[in-house]
């Protein structure tokens, strides 16, 4: 029997990457999964590529989306994993567009949907993971824009959302999940590794060989589903190497 059997999990930004594979992580433990992303083309190939699951095709920073979801399936673990690409300029070559580009995805959708869990409500014992970065602890590097500062954001409203959760009798858990390593084979990743290697004067290649403990998707996916399904206390956790725990 899968570790979420019966259960409905709904993963916002679940078409590419880090989404994708925790995806692909709660269907093979037998959930009922919904995948929700913004183009309809690469939903189209998760389909195809894994049938059974669900797909919708939602911007996740619009008002209307979590409702939007909510009505297509009531998760009973629900992963917001939507996020912009981090610019890669320095400081004072960013416009306030670029700078702020994670705080109008990364915790514009989580806002929007930890809002409408507590205001709907979803049912009690409802899990909700945001997924975060280590980069809320170093505020990552000084190319990123606000993506640090962002994924420190994530953080703070699942512990407030929490609070709320207690104070009204609702039964919910919030959570935020922190890879903390570079992670190749997602756009992020990717981007992030370029943009250091342009900022250093470091060829990728090299870049990569002085790096140890890396992450894969498929990690985060793994922390995704160990969190959902086991009883760890708090509400921010880290992953380093293989461990996962509570963030001190």
């Amino acid at each position: 029997m899968g570790l979420l059997q019966g259960q409905n999990v709904v993963v916002v930004g679940g078409s590419r990457g880090v989404g994708r594979s925790i995806v692909e992580a709660a269907f093979s433990e037998e959930a009922t999964v919904l995948a929700v992303a913004r183009g309809a083309a690469t939903l189209a190939q998760l389909s195809n590529e894994t049938p059974g699951v669900k797909t919708l095709a939602v911007d996740a920073t619009k008002d209307s989306a979590p409702d939007a979801v909510f009505d297509a399936m009531k998760p009973d673990v629900l992963v917001i994993s939507a996020g912009a690409l981090a610019p890669s300029a320095p400081i004072h070559e960013l416009g306030w567009e670029a700078f702020s580009a994670n705080w109008e995805t990364d915790v514009k959708a989580s806002f929007l949907f930890c809002k409408a869990a507590l205001r709907r409500p979803l049912k009690p014992e409802t899990r909700i993971v945001l997924i975060s970065s280590g980069a809320a602890w170093s505020g990552g590097p000084p190319f990123a824009g606000g993506y640090g500062a962002a994924k420190r954001a994530q953080m703070f409203l699942a512990g407030h959302c929490q609070k709320e959760s207690d104070r009204l009798g609702l039964g919910l858990r919030f959570m935020a999940l922190a890879p903390t390593r570079l992670m190749q084979g997602t756009g992020v990743g990717e981007a992030g590794l370029d943009g250091y290697a342009a900022y250093t004067g470091i060829h990728p290649a090299d870049f990569l060989a002085g790096m140890t403990d890396m992450h894969t998707p498929v990690d985060v996916a793994r922390a995704m589903i160990a969190l959902a399904t086991g009883k760890l206390e708090g509400i921010a956790f880290v992953m380093s190497g293989s461990a996962l725990a509570p963030a001190a």
